[in-house]
């Protein structure tokens, strides 16, 4: 399991940043006091930083220097400034990446996979399990196992389903995941949409896991969590 440092003050963010993450299996810290980042993170001793540019007492520019003061590890910068400099400033400072926010966390997830696999010939394909509701998900083998039983979904229905379990408990909207299956070359339709979860839900119904995918009628679909009786 990696380890990774989020250096940022927005509470807010930092918990919803922490809790995606962690459906990916990894291992998030925050700072508990921005005058004391180098201390904390050399206590954790991460395998990966994110970091905000805009910090209280010192700006992420300053930690960033006295990080690769001590240590190579990889480095990815947030920031809601817009200036080129900034971008520019990071890299001559040794970060690895840098995104703009407003950002997507799949895109956040995606370049943090990116380096973790550059600098540390990190396989992410190999996270393939997840756990939902008390099942497992097989996301290699496209199947749902629990104590009633297992099922075999089809290739988009288990997208569909990974993508609902990544925003669990929160409505994914009918375009984001349309959005997300042709940009996966899944080429998926509308009305194809719900065709799928439709099947979706039936499978689960097998196991017993149907009423946990909700429809959201104008706005979308949202996986629940809970523990199935």
């Amino acid at each position: 399991m990696f380890k990774l440092l989020i250096i940022e003050d927005d509470e807010s963010l930092f918990h919803e940043i922490k809790e995606r993450l962690a459906q990916w299996s990894y291992d998030v810290y925050g700072i508990q006091d921005f005058e004391k980042v180098i201390e904390e993170f050399t206590q954790i001793k991460p395998d990966l930083v994110v970091i905000d540019i805009q910090l209280p007492k010192y700006d992420g520019f300053h930690w960033c220097r006295i990080i690769r003061s001590h240590s190579n590890v990889p480095i990815i910068f947030l920031s809601s400034r817009d200036h080129p400099t900034d971008m520019v400033m990071s890299m001559q400072l040794g970060a690895d990446d840098y995104i703009q926010k407003p950002f997507h966390f799949d895109v956040l997830i995606a370049k943090i996979q990116a380096v973790l696999r550059r600098v540390y010939n990190y396989n992410t394909d190999q996270i393939q399990l997840k756990t939902w509701c008390g099942a497992t998900i097989d996301y290699e083998k496209n199947s749902v196992t629990n104590e009633l039983g297992t099922i075999e979904l089809t290739k988009n229905e288990t997208y569909i389903l990974r993508q609902l379990i990544d925003h669990k408990n929160k409505i994914v909207s009918r375009e984001e995941l349309i959005h997300s299956l042709w940009e996966d070359e899944r080429f998926i339709s509308d009305n194809t949409l719900t065709v799928n979860v439709n099947r979706l839900r039936k499978r689960l119904d097998e196991i017993g896991l149907g009423q946990y995918i909700e429809t959201k009628v104008g706005q979308g679909y949202m996986a629940k969590e809970g523990s199935p009786s």
